[in-house]
């Protein structure tokens, strides 16, 4: 029981932050989905606008069926936008396209924490799956290995931490350089710019929301390893 208990004490933040993330982003984008914007720019073309401000002609745009689809493909250097955003003129379809097109800038300028998550993210895809079973096996059996597995089982699982904590900055970052350009070249008006804020602000937190669950279930994990010692 206290277990329990503890482990809702301590998760109970992140709920909290991730419900409200949530909430936030279906609020925005709800609103601001419905909302033209006043110059008629369709996602795609807020896209190229992003990319031809900062000099960059190398990047396919290309549809992709379904909602909140929308990413950067780095391997294949192609933006990918969803219904609600390749052929939309709406406020959200503006800002979620050019936020995607910051990650586009952000490979093409080599932004650190972007090489960094592109490099973790293949070896944390399969470690995060190893993770738990080479731990409870650390558990289950009683050998010299025990200590063993179960560290090994650790450190495989910090490398997915990694992933989602350095996800922020490049997250943060890829919103930035939307707004920035944004603003700059006047594809929405002010109040329009303010929508869009509002828009990358409440899809920003949901990513600290993972970052703080993922880092709240590594240290409760290091916690649980650490106790079974005494």
């Amino acid at each position: 029981m206290y277990y329990d208990i503890s482990y809702l004490i301590f998760m109970l933040p992140a709920i909290i932050l991730s419900m409200w993330a949530q909430f936030k982003v279906k609020s925005a984008y709800n609103q601001y989905s419905k909302i033209p914007n006043s110059r008629g720019l369709t996602g795609e073309a807020a896209a190229r606008a992003v990319l031809s401000a900062h000099g960059i002609t190398n990047v396919k745009i290309e549809h992709i069926k379904g909602i909140m689809t929308d990413h950067f493909s780095p391997t294949e250097n192609i933006i990918r936008l969803s219904d609600g955003v390749f052929s939309q003129n709406s406020i959200v379809a503006v800002c979620i396209a050019a936020h995607e097109a910051g990650h586009a800038v952000q490979h093409a300028e080599g932004y650190v924490p972007n090489k960094i998550r592109s490099s973790v993210i293949p070896v944390a895809n399969i470690s995060s799956k190893l993770a738990i079973p080479i731990i409870l096996l650390g558990f289950i059996i009683q050998s010299s290995a025990s200590d063993i597995l179960i560290w090994t089982g650790i450190i495989a699982y910090s490398l997915a931490v990694l992933v989602y904590l350095v996800t922020l900055p490049v997250e943060f970052d890829a919103s930035k350089r939307a707004l920035q350009t944004i603003q700059g070249t006047r594809m929405l008006d002010e109040n329009e710019y303010k929508g869009a804020k509002k828009v990358l602000s409440a899809a920003a937190m949901t990513y600290v929301a993972s970052a703080l669950t993922a880092l709240i279930q590594f240290l409760r994990l290091v916690s649980a390893v650490t106790g079974r010692k005494r």
